[in-house]
């Protein structure tokens, strides 16, 4: 349920009514946007007599809410969000290249290419430090070591570093990453999910691999229920019954999550493609159909790349296809 306060309203007055819904044991959350005031209610709503609430001089108007993702829900916070990774913004028209490798291979590898991305146009460094892989016998990642060899490129470069989570019990080692990021894999994984709604970093969200909408903001929400609303959600291809690409990117759910969320989506293609010569036209599609980022893979050697070497670009090619993602940004724009 959401309250619509009416203008003028003073804050002993919202403190008040905040007070009286805590009291019948709903959970408050309270957005402030450039022209109005709304109060989310989270819990058991039916007692709540909504002729009474419209009653109030401070109220202007109340809407029940059947969406099971309450503080994701655009409806109770209208505005865009837009989520700050050091002097990066992503959301609310603001747009985020990351780029960098699948997987941290080498010093060399890791800093070569992180010079490389920011010089053609990404604001965020990627790279894998913990890699799920399907097969126990592929490369797994250098784990702590790629971590760290990750801090070396942010401090060359200055560029927030983005890398993925695997466990709660690696947080320590996330101190000094800017974004964490959960996998397709473990978009479900709720008890992960938990712990990251407890900590105030940025978390970078996929979409898994057969998951709807509505369940990746209900991943969403289990992280915000615990206090972090710091959330990038983030379109990297589902499964379907298609062969001839690794999976099938959907675009449509970059429109659809702007109508139902106002949190920022970005989009992968590498990894919904799999194929690196169709990253161009599907990043460009991503920002046609207004993603408010795109992430992309970059390995200056792919035909040697330790994980995923098919669908990485070379940091020529990525050069190119930021290029072109700009012209396309103007045109939308």
């Amino acid at each position: 349920m959401v309250a619509v306060l009416k203008n003028g309203v003073t804050e002993k007055q919202m403190e008040n009514l905040c007070t009286w819904f805590e009291s019948q044991g709903l959970t408050v959350h309270i957005c402030e946007g450039k022209f109005q005031t709304i109060i989310g209610l989270i819990g058991d709503t039916s007692k709540v007599d909504i002729e009474l609430l419209e009653g109030l001089d401070i109220v202007e108007s109340v809407k029940r809410i059947s969406d099971p993702f309450k503080s994701a829900n655009r409806k109770f916070h209208p505005d865009d969000t837009i989520v700050e990774v050091g002097n990066v913004k992503i959301g609310g028209g603001n747009f985020a290249m990351i780029a960098g490798p699948c997987s941290i291979e080498t010093p060399d590898q890791i800093m070569g290419i992180a010079k490389a991305v920011k010089e053609a146009g990404a604001v965020m460094l990627r790279g894998g430090a913990f890699k799920p892989r399907t097969s126990p016998y592929d490369f797994q990642g250098l784990k702590g070591d790629g971590i760290e060899l990750l801090e070396h490129a942010k401090a060359a470069t200055g560029m927030p570093i983005v890398t993925e989570i695997m466990n709660a019990n690696h947080l320590p080692m996330f101190e000094n990453v800017d974004v964490i990021q959960v996998g397709a894999r473990n978009m479900q994984n709720f008890e992960l999910l938990k712990e990251l709604g407890k900590i105030r970093k940025p978390i970078l969200l996929k979409r898994g691999l057969a998951n709807t909408l509505k369940e990746l903001l209900m991943s969403a929400e289990y992280i915000m229920a615990g206090g972090n609303e710091n959330i990038i959600l983030c379109e990297r291809g589902i499964r379907t019954f298609e062969t001839y690409t690794r999976n099938t990117l959907d675009l449509s759910a970059v429109p659809m999550l702007h109508e139902l969320t106002h949190l920022p989506v970005v989009v992968d293609p590498s990894h919904a493609t799999g194929i690196s010569r169709l990253v161009k036209p599907m990043a460009m599609a991503a920002a046609a159909c207004g993603a408010d980022g795109i992430m992309i893979e970059v390995h200056n050697n792919p035909s040697q790349a330790l994980c995923d070497g098919a669908q990485s670009l070379t940091p020529e090619q990525f050069k190119d296809v930021a290029e072109n993602v700009m012209k396309i940004r103007e045109v939308v724009q």
